[in-house]
């Protein structure tokens, strides 16, 4: 059987940074707005140190305004509150991200519904929960990464998805929930598996689109894998290497890779996959918010979700 497809997450995010960018320029031109962004992290977590720094990197990029807020591990709920509320009141800022997690102290949730639902470029305010499930997407902000993986998996299978058998391994609001909605949208056939999924293996061996979305290390083999399927792996997952010498890691996804370049027709690598869509459609939420915080959604880029 000759080996899968490989979904490059980064060639198509290098296409929707450049529309971002075309469409940030006609805003601006026609408008005089910059599309404005304010990322918040609290404390120290490094894996969100470095995502915080590719999304400043690629919204200056992308020709917005950029800020970052750093805060202490120790600052207090009622402090972080009281800056959600000062972005919220700022006009220059379109775009409002809370990099989660958050200290156990704060509330994430109480966080995520102080932000306006317009600025929420996360997607994760009841609002556009609700909008999203309703089947509302020309007024919800879609959460970024199932946003960017429905992107990926048309590159694969093509526009029309309708009537595909679609699984979806995890359930959590931030990708799982959001994921079947909009496959459910595509006129996909979907279920949602999860830790207490009797014979998830077989329920796998069925999807002509496998989500794995469950952060537990190439915990999908080769043969739960329908032969031909396009699975799209939204697992990051930091593992040991002593193959590369003492104490060193590398990323993983949920599925195990190599395993499945075997059998699947089509697969999205980690990393390079859905973790730079993901960045990706966070610049491309910033330019449709400002867009339409300018009355202009006809100035919103164009990404045919």
């Amino acid at each position: 059987m000759s080996q899968a497809q490989i979904i490059s997450g980064k060639t198509l995010a290098a296409t929707v940074v450049e529309t971002v960018k075309q469409a940030t320029a006609r805003l601006i031109a026609q408008t005089g707005i910059i599309p404005g962004i304010a990322v918040v992290i609290v404390g120290e977590d490094p894996a969100s140190q470095v995502y915080v720094r590719s999304k400043g990197k690629r919204a200056e990029e992308c020709g917005f305004l950029s800020r970052t807020h750093r805060l202490d591990a120790g600052t207090s709920e009622a402090d972080l509150l009281t800056l959600v509320e000062s972005l919220n009141a700022d006009a220059a800022i379109h775009g409002i991200l809370v990099q989660l997690p958050l200290p156990q102290h704060i509330s994430e949730e109480k966080i995520v519904e102080s932000i306006l639902p317009e600025k929420d470029v996360d997607g994760f305010h009841p609002i556009n929960v609700g909008l999203l499930s309703s089947g509302n997407r020309s007024r919800a902000m879609i959460p970024c990464t199932p946003a960017g993986s429905l992107m990926l998996a048309k590159q694969a299978l093509g526009e029309n998805l309708s009537g595909l058998n679609a699984v979806v391994v995890g359930r959590s609001n931030i990708v799982g929930k959001p994921m079947a909605a909009l496959l459910l949208q595509e006129s996909c056939t979907v279920t949602i598996a999860h830790s207490r999924t009797r014979e998830i293996e077989a329920l796998c061996r069925n999807a002509d689109l496998l989500v794995a979305a469950v952060g537990r290390p190439q915990m999908i083999n080769a043969g739960w894998i329908k032969p031909g399927a396009t699975i799209i792996d939204v697992g990051i997952n930091r593992v040991d290497a002593p193959e590369k010498g003492e104490g060193k890691t590398r990323l993983v996804g949920d599925v195990d890779f190599d395993a499945a370049l075997g059998v699947a027709g089509a697969i999205t690598p980690v990393p390079g996959g859905v973790g730079v869509m993901t960045i990706a459609m966070l610049m491309a939420n910033t330019a449709i918010a400002a867009a339409r915080a300018a009355g202009r959604a006809d100035l919103e880029p164009d990404l045919s979700l």
